[in-house]
């Protein structure tokens, strides 16, 4: 276990912690496999009953580390990035993420897949995939659609700007901005409540909410194809190594 995702049991609340705050909880290929095994386990252990999803320090997570990503590239389904993508999509029990800082890339996307979500005024999401020369992942091409319309979902990811807590709030990518100081005591309180209910009925609700599971699936493979075919692409490496020697990309030559 790299230590980078730690998890603790209380009263009937798994809290899953990205665990690398000096690089913003940037998750690497082992942070990923440790989730989604996580996760796996969580599904069938009667002693959870909800999961909470966090980061340390500052920030939620920063997506992917790139120095990583890049000699692990996640080139088939069963890579552990997308072991944890379906792990998590297909989780039959309440999930709810503090948003603690930044959340980028994989760290807005997760979001889509969490039952509930709150941020502290601070937090800034983005999704950067284009400007990587990748493409939207975890089912973001079709859910950001589905819940913004096509138009704003559109703006999203390809445009790539950062957007603010208020403005996630608006979108309904989560479900309110509270004060830093509150957030844990207000997720815990949450996922208490949660906790507390009977716990088929809330597993069937879910089931009833997430009734486009095989949709989800499919697409999150489909987005995994593109994305494999977009890592063998000149344009990420030109993106790659511009980001490394901290200049902006040219893309004119493409």
């Amino acid at each position: 276990m790299s230590g980078h995702v730690v998890t603790d049991i209380t009263s009937g609340i798994l809290t899953l912690r990205f665990n690398r705050a000096d690089k913003k909880n940037a998750l690497t290929t082992a942070m990923y496999a440790e989730a989604a095994t996580a996760f796996k386990a969580a599904e069938t252990d009667n002693n959870v009953r909800v999961v909470v999803i966090t980061g340390s320090g500052d920030s939620f997570s920063a997506g992917n580390d790139l120095g990583d990503f890049m000699e692990n590239p996640p080139t088939d389904n069963d890579a552990p990035v997308f072991r944890f993508m379906h792990a998590l999509a297909s989780f039959p029990k309440p999930v709810i993420a503090a948003v603690n800082g930044i959340a980028v890339g994989i760290g807005t996307t997760v979001l889509l897949h969490c039952d509930f979500a709150y941020a502290v005024p601070t937090a800034k999401f983005q999704l950067p995939f284009v400007n990587l020369a990748l493409v939207p992942e975890f089912a973001s091409s079709l859910l950001l659609a589905r819940h913004l319309g096509t138009r704003k979902a559109t703006e999203l990811l390809m445009l790539a700007e950062k957007f603010d807590a208020e403005t996630a709030a608006s979108f309904g990518l989560i479900n309110a901005v509270v004060p830093a100081d509150q957030l844990e005591a207000i997720v815990q309180e949450k996922a208490k409540v949660l906790a507390a209910k009977p716990p088929a009925a809330l597993r069937a609700t879910k089931a009833l909410l997430k009734a486009d599971g095989n949709e989800v699936a499919g697409r999150i493979g489909l987005e995994a194809k593109i994305f494999g075919e977009r890592l063998q692409s000149g344009e990420l490496r030109e993106a790659i190594t511009a980001f490394f020697e901290k200049r902006a990309p040219d893309f004119s030559k493409f």
